[in-house]
C-alpha cells in the first residue's frame, strides 16, 4: 500500500514538474511580445532595464547568503556580463528592427546552438540525428531571413539585421548558459541564477544610465509599464524558479521540449494580436526550426539547459 501511495506521489510530483517546465515556456514565450509593446515609448535600453529592475524585485524573496570563492565568482560576473547587458542589448536591438514572429521564431533555434556548444566545449558527440537536426535549423534560419528581406527599411516588417542580431545573441547566451552550467556543480541553481540575474542587472545600470540617461518615468502609459513589469515578473524571475523547479523532478530531456513553446508562441501572438504577417518561407523555416528543436530536446543524453 506504501508503495501505490509512494508511486502516486512520485508520479505527482512529476506531473507537477511537467506543468511547473511548460508555464515556464509560456512565460518566455510573451517575452518578446511584451519587450515590443514597451518599446513603443522607451528605446532599447531603457526599456531591457527596466525588465531586469522588476525582475531583480521578483528575485529579490529567492535571495540567500552567496557561498562562491574568488575562482567562482570571477566565473559568475563573466556569466552575468554575457548574460545580462550584452546578450539582452543585442537581443532586444534586433527585435526593434523586426517583428516578433521572427524574432521567437529565431529563439527556437537555441536547443541546436546548445547542442553545438556541447559538442565544441564538452565534447559531447551529436549522432546523425543531432547533425539532422542542424542542417535542418540552419535552413529554417535562412529561410526566415529571406523572407524578412524586402522589409530592411521598414520599421513595420521584418529584416535581416534584425532577425540576425537575435540569432548572434544566442551564441552569446550559450555562453552563459556553459559558465552557468560549471558553477552549478558546485552551487545550487537557484543561488546561481539569482546572483547572475543581480549582479548583470547592475551592469546594465552602469551601461545604461551613463550612455542613455536615466530611464523616463512619466507619460510611458499603463501598458508600457505592464509590459515592463510582465517581462521582469513573468518572463524573467518566475519563468526561471518555474523552470529550476521543474527541472529536479522531471528527465532533464524530456522537460526540454518545453522550450519550444516559446518560438511557436512567440510567433503566434505576433500574428494574432500585433497583425504581423509570416510569409511560406518562414511559415516553411518555422516549421524546421521547432522540428529540429523537438528532436534535439526528445533525445536521451542532453545536457541540462539553464534559461535566463
Amino acid at each position: 500500500m506504501s508503495t501505490a501511495l509512494q508511486a502516486r506521489g512520485s508520479a505527482a510530483l512529476a506531473a507537477m514538474g511537467y506543468g511547473s517546465c511548460a508555464l515556464a515556456g509560456t512565460f518566455w514565450g510573451t517575452g518578446f511580445f511584451f519587450g515590443k509593446i514597451a518599446l513603443t515609448r522607451l528605446n532599447v535600453g531603457h526599456m531591457v532595464l527596466y525588465r531586469f529592475i522588476f525582475a531583480c524585485i521578483g528575485l529579490l524573496p529567492m535571495l540567500r547568503p552567496p557561498t562562491f570563492g574568488k575562482k567562482d565568482w570571477v566565473l559568475l560576473l563573466v556569466a552575468a556580463f554575457l548574460g545580462i547587458p550584452l546578450q539582452f542589448m543585442i537581443q532586444f536591438y534586433g527585435l526593434s528592427l523586426t517583428t516578433v514572429s521572427h524574432a521567437a521564431l529565431m529563439v527556437g533555434t537555441m536547443p541546436v546552438i546548445l547542442a553545438i556548444g556541447a559538442t565544441i566545449f564538452l565534447h559531447e558527440r551529436l549522432d546523425w540525428k543531432g547533425w539532422l537536426a542542424l542542417v535542418g535549423s540552419t535552413t529554417g534560419v535562412a529561410l526566415i531571413s529571406l523572407s524578412g528581406t524586402r522589409h530592411l527599411v521598414s520599421a513595420q516588417g521584418p529584416s535581416f539585421i534584425g532577425d540576425m542580431l537575435v540569432v548572434i545573441s544566442l551564441f552569446i547566451a550559450l555562453g552563459w548558459v556553459l559558465i552557468n552550467r560549471e558553477l552549478m556543480y558546485r552551487h545550487s541553481p537557484m543561488t546561481v541564477t539569482v546572483y547572475s540575474i543581480l549582479t548583470g542587472s547592475v551592469m546594465l545600470a552602469l551601461w545604461i544610465i551613463p550612455t542613455d540617461g536615466p530611464p523616463p518615468i512619466h507619460g510611458l502609459g499603463m501598458n508600457v509599464w505592464l509590459a515592463c513589469a510582465a517581462g521582469g515578473l513573468l518572463c524573467t524571475s518566475a519563468a526561471t524558479f518555474l523552470w529550476n523547479w521543474g527541472i529536479h523532478r522531471v528527465p532533464a530531456s524530456r522537460a526540454g521540449v518545453f522550450l519550444n513553446i516559446e518560438p511557436a508562441l512567440g510567433s503566434i501572438l505576433g500574428v494574432e494580436l500585433l497583425g504581423e504577417r509570416l510569409g511560406p518561407y518562414a511559415w516553411l523555416g518555422g516549421a524546421l526550426i521547432i522540428a529540429a528543436a523537438i528532436v534535439l530536446t526528445t533525445r536521451a543524453h542532453e545536457p541540462q539547459v539553464i534559461h535566463e
